[in-house]
């Protein structure tokens, strides 16, 4: 699916985001919200945000950056200086979310704490993103996702149990820290129709990652149980894995009774229906090794797309593990639209993952790629602030803001 650059609708049309992020979790949120219609003003300070830096590039371009930038505009501010602060005192006064990923302190010492921006503006949401939260012996502490990860006992929990704590390569808990900062900027939003006030919205990143030990969390408290890593297993359900082909690996989850029977069917061992070690879900659980051996000695004979056909062909969940360059051959991320064509001024087009989630009657749109640092500057201070053209002027040649050396990248 190709897309226009022009601008479109959304759910969240008419809500003005600024944007003062760095890296994932922050920009990811921001990138929500603009894929569903926000207008999402990026203040960056002149060297950018560094995820411009990461990932591959193509071109000179970074590919990370193109999507977590998309739908945004750029204006390049220098905070530490009192004519950028009061241009971003103007952008908040007509906000109606400021989101931000500072360590806690940061925005305090440039004057933009949650005190001072509410009292600037009484209807503005403020989003924090940070590794501890806002409160707290830690919050002061800098924290990435991979950090929180370990803090929070993720870390404990992922790998195989015979060697030291594994992580998954991509940067999850700053994802999934995302969606909860979007998710409560929604909450908030819709809080604000009924009360005219805006409100403070601490999102954590350990506390995100703490979110997923939801089952593990009670367990200790009566048990005493300590989870430990379990390679490819779900704890204590079974059959859950990762089984091997004659070409790669398969996984298969068959959690519940109906499923377990179609899969026995489906492997030609309906016997096991009667083992005493098997016949529970809760039983299939605490046998888990010897459960997954017996069908591993069944899908090593064949490849993963015969297992997984077998599988689905009986009901069962199943899924080859895919690389990405097998995601773009599937036709269901085709339907879906979740491998699209965006423009782009340098690379003619990048390939980027759709919109998520899909909504009936205001779904999202992805209106443009990323804009280089500063691309809109001018015509954020003409449009938005009314600032003339002399005025814009001095505050480039102040050094106050810097624009792109290309012209405007207009959407």
């Amino acid at each position: 699916m190709a897309v226009s650059q022009a601008a479109s609708a959304g759910p969240l049309v008419g809500v003005r985001v600024i944007e003062l992020c760095n890296t994932f979790a922050g920009p990811a949120c921001g990138r929500l919200l603009a894929d569903f219609g926000a207008e999402v003003i990026k203040v960056e300070p002149f060297e950018g945000d560094p995820v411009r830096q990461m990932g591959l590039f193509s071109e000179g371009v970074s590919l990370q950056a193109v999507s977590i930038q998309r739908g945004k505009r750029s204006i390049a501010i220098d905070l530490k200086t009192a004519a950028g602060q009061r241009l971003l005192r103007e952008l908040l006064v007509g906000a109606d979310v400021m989101i931000e990923n500072n360590r806690p302190g940061v925005m305090e010492r440039l004057g933009f704490g949650w005190n001072a921006v509410h009292a600037l503006n009484e209807r503005l949401v403020m989003v924090r993103i940070s590794g501890y939260g806002q409160t707290g012996p830690n919050a002061s502490r800098p924290g990435y996702g991979a950090i929180c990860d370990a803090f929070a006992g993720v870390r404990e929990l992922t790998g195989d149990p015979d060697r030291p704590p594994s992580r998954v390569a991509l940067a999850t808990t700053d994802y999934l820290t995302a969606v909860y900062a979007a998710f409560g900027t929604m909450m908030a939003l819709f809080h604000r129709q009924a009360s005219g006030r805006g409100q403070l919205v601490d999102a954590a990143l350990y506390e995100t990652a703490f979110s997923m030990m939801e089952g593990f969390v009670p367990a200790f408290e009566k048990l005493g149980h300590v989870p430990r890593r379990q390679g490819p297993n779900l704890p204590n359900v079974a059959p859950n894995s990762l089984y091997p082909t004659t070409d790669g690996y398969v996984l298969i989850a068959a959690n519940n009774g109906p499923t377990w029977e179609r899969l026995l069917a489906a492997i030609d061992r309906t016997d096991l229906a009667v083992d005493p070690r098997f016949i529970s879900v809760y039983l299939r659980g605490q046998n888990a090794a010897a459960l997954d051996a017996l069908i591993s000695e069944w899908t090593s004979h064949y490849t993963g797309a015969e297992v997984e056909a077998a599988m689905l062909r009986a009901g069962v969940p199943s899924s080859r593990v895919f690389t990405l360059a097998d995601v773009f051959k599937d036709p269901h991320f085709e339907a879906r639209q979740m491998l699209v064509d965006v423009p782009h001024p340098v690379l003619g087009s990048t390939r980027q993952q759709g919109i998520v989630p899909k909504l009936s009657e205001t779904p999202g749109r992805i209106r443009w790629s990323g804009h280089e640092i500063g691309a809109d500057s001018e015509d954020i201070l003409s449009q938005v602030l009314g600032y003339d053209t002399q005025g814009i002027e001095k505050l480039l040649a102040d050094g106050v803001v810097r624009k792109h050396p290309s012209e405007s990248a207009g959407a």
